[in-house]
């Protein structure tokens, strides 16, 4: 098993908060799960992995018999990278191990834009830490087609321990698409994965992940962006499957003037699902600009939407929404929108609304000629497609079919 070995004062502050408890959601036993895996051999050719957890794979937005429309791939199998590799010029795709490995300037990136201590979680990847993936656009160069990366766990209670690095240089542009799936069946198991995003000068990323586990899995991502001067920071994320319980809060912070990031959500939460799902931005520069938007829909799990924007410097522009439509067999959804402005000039603002689909709008499709369901599906598919300014027309393409396979399950 690949372990990454990385600085000794990292290992201290991650062994002191080894046992402080998460601040929001579901507490987790990390003892009740295991941390070591069979290692899988690696595939020069990803086509050549087992054809059930390529269709796995496939379902979460990651193609493997055709890699052309991609510019570079990983995999990794519970804790063992078992493919990367570039079809574009001008990108890096490797283990994170063999990037701290090559480059001496990692540090400068290893746990700075998430805190190795913020709680039992993160400290675990560092104690724990295996592998994750390390991407990265080299300056001025602008990717045609996605990265894809896989994080894929197939043995049952197993602990799945990533950190994952992201870097865009300085005039870059990167697309990411990851998804992040299960074997098939109900076994538990638990994700915790750590991503940083460093997003320069001019620079975009747009980085969309589908997650599609099954109803036992426990997921606790931590993930955060630093964003310079005129950067874009564009997160989309998609979770349509049922998960036991899932806990994230990702966060950016706008440090260079005029810098953008904007988050979209797509939830669904399922009898027996526990989302606990928001984002968070600090605005710093004069200028900067952030959009947080979140889809949810219960149809018996619970839901709570968080989103907070801070605003600390002149002409900065935020806005929070969250919607959330509750269907037959009930559930919850628990909206709570923050704002925090730290001086005049600013430019904050937010909505929420949670209710029923309106029996108006039903009656008015059916009048047309579709039956009660098809009125249904209808107005759910309207509620859910959000218009995601900037994502270029193959990520598009992908995300719209990943939710339109999920609707049929859905409905």
């Amino acid at each position: 098993m690949s372990e990454v070995k990385t600085s000794r004062t990292h290992r201290d502050k991650a062994e002191a908060a080894a046992e402080k408890p998460a601040a929001l959601g579901q507490d987790v036993d990390l003892d009740s799960y295991v941390a070591s895996a069979e290692e899988p051999a690696y595939q020069a050719d990803p086509s050549g992995l087992p054809a059930p957890a390529k269709e796995q794979m496939l379902g979460a937005g990651v193609m493997l018999d055709d890699l052309s429309q991609r510019s570079g791939t990983y995999i990794q199998m519970d804790n063992t990278p078992v493919h990367s590799s570039v079809r574009e010029e001008g990108v890096e795709v490797m283990p994170v191990s063999q990037a701290l490995a090559k480059y001496d300037w990692m540090a400068d990136y290893w746990w700075q834009a998430v805190a190795v201590d913020a709680d039992k979680y993160t400290a675990n990847v560092e104690l724990g830490q295996h592998d994750g993936y390390f991407i990265r656009a080299l300056p001025g160069q602008k990717t045609v087609f996605p990265v894809q990366a896989c994080l894929y766990m197939s043995q049952a209670r197993l602990q799945q321990n990533v950190h994952n690095i992201v870097i865009a240089e300085e005039g870059s542009e990167l697309h990411i698409i990851t998804g992040c799936t299960t074997g098939s069946g109900n076994d538990p198991g638990l994700h915790l994965g750590v991503s940083e995003f460093y997003i320069k000068k001019g620079a975009k990323v747009t980085f969309t992940m589908i997650h599609s586990w099954n109803p036992e899995v426990a997921v606790r991502p931590r993930t955060a962006a630093v964003v310079e001067e005129d950067g874009l920071f564009l997160s989309n994320y998609v979770l349509m499957k049922p998960v036991h319980s899932l806990q994230m809060y990702p966060s950016a912070r706008c440090v260079g003037e005029r810098a953008t990031v904007r988050y979209n959500s797509i939830l669904v939460a399922p009898e027996g699902s526990s989302l606990d799902v928001g984002a968070r931005a600090t605005l710093e520069a004069k200028g900067a600009r952030t959009e947080i938007i979140s889809r949810a829909i219960t149809t018996g799990g619970s839901i709570i939407a968080r989103g907070y924007i801070e605003g600390s410097a002149p002409e900065v522009k935020g806005h929070l929404e969250c919607r959330g439509l509750i269907l037959e067999g009930g559930g919850t959804i628990h909206a709570i929108p923050e704002l925090k402005g730290n001086l005049a000039g600013i430019d904050l603002s937010h909505e929420a609304a949670v209710g029923k689909i309106a029996e108006e709008e039903v009656e008015y499709l059916m009048s047309r000629g579709l039956s009660r369901t098809e009125a249904t599906a209808t107005i759910v598919r309207g509620f859910i497609r959000v218009d995601i300014e900037g994502l270029p027309p193959t990520l598009g393409a992908e995300l719209e079919r990943a939710i339109e396979a999920s609707e049929k399950e859905l409905m």
